[in-house]
Parts: C-alpha cells; structure tokens; sequence
C-alpha cells in the first residue's frame, strides 16, 4: 500500500515529454507566452483608453488564460492511449483547436487595435458578426478538454493511482460539461455584470465586482476544473486505499459542480462573491 500511495509523486510531469506528446499543443503555448512581448508593448506606448483601462489589457489576459489551458492539456495528453494520441483523427481534431484559439486571440487583437469591445459589442456590425463565430470557436476549444477526459478515463495503461487518473478524467470532463452552459449564458447575456456597480470596486487581479453579481466566477471556476480536480486527486490518493480514494475523488468532483452552481445562482441574484 505504502508503494502504491506513493506512486502520484514519482509520476510528475516530465516537460520534457510536451514535445512528443503534444507538439501542436506545446508550440501553441510558446506562441501565446512570446505574443505577450508585443501585446506588452502596445499597452505600454498606446496611451488610448477603453473603458477606464487598456484596450490591450483583455487579450493580454486571454493569452495567459490560453497559455496555461494549452499547457494543461499538453501536461495531461502523455496520459491518452499513444495510438489515440498519435492517430490521425485526434491530430486533425486539435489542429482544428490551436486554429480556434489562435482566431480568438486575432479577433482580441483586432478590437483592440481599433479600441472597441470584443465581447458584447452591439454597437460594432462587424465584430457583433463575429462575436458569433467566436462563440462556436470557444465551444470547439474547449471540447478538448472533454474528448481528452473521455479518452484518459478509458485508458487502462496510464500507470497512475485510480484516484488520480479519475480526477485528471474529470476534471478535463467538467472542464466542458461546466463551461459551456456558464460561458453560453454570459455571452448570451448583455455583459457580467447582473446589477449596475456604482463605486467599481472590485477584487484585485480577477476583477470581479465586489458590489454585484458578476458572472465570471462562475465561468473562471468551471474552466478550472481541470486544475481543481488533479489536485485534489493528489490529496485523496494519500487519504486511504484504491477504493476509498476513488470515492473521495467522486465526493470532491460533486462538491466542485455545487460550488460552480451555487456562485451562478448567487450572481444571477445580483450578490457579490464577497
């Protein structure tokens, strides 16, 4: 028993391996992180404003939300079957993801450039189109996380603890599962706030409204699953044998969709997080 608790620390990730598991995946992280040198760049030597901050500010933040869900993957890929990992399909399929991701950060950049809205902009015929579009492309990215969840759960060679190999699963399940019905309904919506704040105070780093409902926690929270629920899994692989462990993986992944639910219930009712 003592090996096998053991096993999760002598597993961690070798960076070395993104290159072979995942190279479209691996270049497209770079991409991002060696974008933000430009993007840095711009806020520093364009003085406009939109909206009281930079226009550049919200693709900078994409691209280091980008950054970390497709190094995330790339982390999580070694542990898909190597020929679902090395066949054509799933080749064709995330090059169609990295395709999307990198439109959505074009599109970022291009309403950046002429100092508009990229989300919720009605007043611009042109990306008020594409906002559209983009909305599909946000659903095909984030669809990796669910076929990659799908196929790690099904693997019976990763040679991880079960409560860590159903943790990383769901949690790259939920990562879809969750998203989609939170990011729908805030891009469906006039924009995250529910309520109207009157003084802008907000939590520092994320943003989030301290005076109203505000959608993104929810929807922060459930593109994090993919992170929240590993982690966890470490945690319950040292708390008690195979069988055990594994329910308190199932009992960590109930209480992560009552805690999504329950911050997009109490914004929908106009109350802060804090």
């Amino acid at each position: 028993m003592t090996a096998a608790l053991a096993s999760p620390a002598r597993q961690g990730p070798d960076l070395r391996r993104l290159w072979t598991d995942a190279p479209a995946l691996a270049t497209l992280s770079l991409i991002l992180i060696l974008g933000l040198i430009p993007l840095y760049a711009a806020m520093s030597l364009d003085l406009r404003e939109f909206q009281g901050e930079s226009p550049w500010l919200k693709p900078v933040k994409f691209h280091y939300a980008l950054a970390i869900y497709a190094v995330s993957l790339a982390v999580f890929a070694r542990y898909m079957p190597a020929a679902t990992r090395q066949g054509r399909a799933w080749r064709w399929f995330i090059g169609a993801v990295v395709f999307a991701i990198i439109a959505e950060c074009v599109w970022l950049w291009g309403a950046a450039s002429v100092n508009t809205a990229s989300h919720f902009n009605t007043d611009h015929p042109v990306f008020s189109a594409i906002y559209t579009l983009m909305g599909a492309f946000a659903v095909l990215l984030t669809s990796a996380s669910l076929v990659m969840g799908i196929s790690i759960w099904r693997n019976r060679a990763t040679g991880l603890h079960p409560a860590v190999q159903l943790s990383i699963a769901l949690g790259l399940i939920l990562t879809f599962a969750l998203t989609v019905p939170a990011a729908g309904y805030l891009s469906a919506a006039d924009g995250h706030f529910v309520g109207t704040p009157v003084t802008g105070a907000a939590l520092p780093i994320l943003g989030w409204s301290r005076e109203v409902g505000d959608l993104r926690v929810a929807h922060f929270l459930s593109t994090h699953a993919l992170h929240g629920l590993p982690l966890w899994g470490l945690i319950a692989a040292r708390m008690g044998d195979a069988r055990g462990s594994v329910t308190l993986v199932w009992g960590g992944a109930a209480l992560y969709v009552i805690l999504v639910a329950a911050t997009f219930i109490q914004a929908l009712n106009g109350l802060p997080l804090f």
